[in-house]
């Protein structure tokens, strides 16, 4: 069996198309998108419609439940400030029945075909945890509980590696459109089904960089969303670590003294972001 397997998207259609070009090329005997298409470049929804055109298994990621809980009038007021303007420009393109479908997907998927397989977005647990190749054996137990999977398939982190775990291998994926080991390349996995077990590759291809900058510009998402907006522009083209790092700096500067959002990312990019 060879399997293509293919997360975090976030919004990058011109990185999602090159993806799927290249694994049609190789062949594969199934495809599966492993959560996080929407959120990040500004076409979250024809993301969307192109997964869904796929007629592949598609799992929940963490930024698919944030367009679900969105809508939710207990929300944190928190999602309603400029902090979470990507994710609000993301909803907007949204219908109700479109979001619910969301909410539906599932946490895991195995495949009848490929026993001792299992794929997640982030763990079997949640979709939220991270794992690094630093990871302590005691923190991965409770993200797996019960788990003999001989291989663990995941996405989430944006940085591919491959570890050992429980005597099997947990493999994590690159991004396809949010990178972050900065090559601006749409990274996914394939993997393939031997007599020896599974081979695991992962793959970086080449894509109109200029073509999803260009969609920052005219769809009016630049301005729309801010200074987030900002750094998820600055993420795409240098494939490094912005967002999550600049949310901690902020948190910490705001106890320090509070600033404006617009001045903590000015801050956080004239320090050599």
């Amino acid at each position: 069996m060879r399997l293509a397997l293919l997360c975090d998207i976030h919004g990058n259609l011109p990185a999602f198309e090159a993806a799927l070009e290249h694994a049609a090329r190789q062949r594969v005997d199934q495809l599966v998108i492993a959560g996080d298409i929407v959120v990040g470049s500004p076409d979250s929804a024809a993301c969307w419609q192109r997964a869904r055109s796929l007629g592949c298994p598609i799992l929940r990621g963490n930024h698919e439940r944030y367009l679900f809980h969105f809508r939710d009038p207990e929300a944190p007021a928190l999602w309603r400030t400029a902090q979470f303007a990507p994710v609000q420009w993301a909803l907007a393109q949204f219908a109700p029945d479109q979001l619910q479908e969301m909410g539906q997907l599932p946490l895991t998927l195995r495949l009848p075909e490929a026993p001792g397989l299992l794929l997640v977005h982030a763990s079997a647990r949640n979709d939220h945890d991270s794992i690094h190749p630093y990871t302590a054996e005691e923190q991965l137990a409770p993200m797996f509980a019960g788990e003999e999977a001989a291989l663990i398939v995941r996405g989430h982190n944006h940085l591919p590696f491959v570890r050992q775990w429980a005597g099997g291998l947990i493999a994590t994926s690159g991004s396809v459109g949010l990178p972050l080991d900065g090559n601006p390349t749409a990274q996914y996995l394939i993997l393939e089904q031997r007599p020896s077990g599974w081979h695991i590759a992962h793959q970086s291809v080449p894509y109109n960089l200029e073509a999803t900058l260009r969609r920052f510009d005219v769809t009016g998402y630049l301005e729309a969303t801010g200074p987030m907006g900002r750094l998820f522009f600055r993420e795409v083209i240098s494939a490094t670590h912005l967002i999550v790092p600049f949310l901690r700096a902020y948190h910490r500067w705001n106890q320090e003294s509070p600033l404006s959002l617009d001045q903590a990312v000015d801050r956080f990019l004239a320090d050599g972001r």
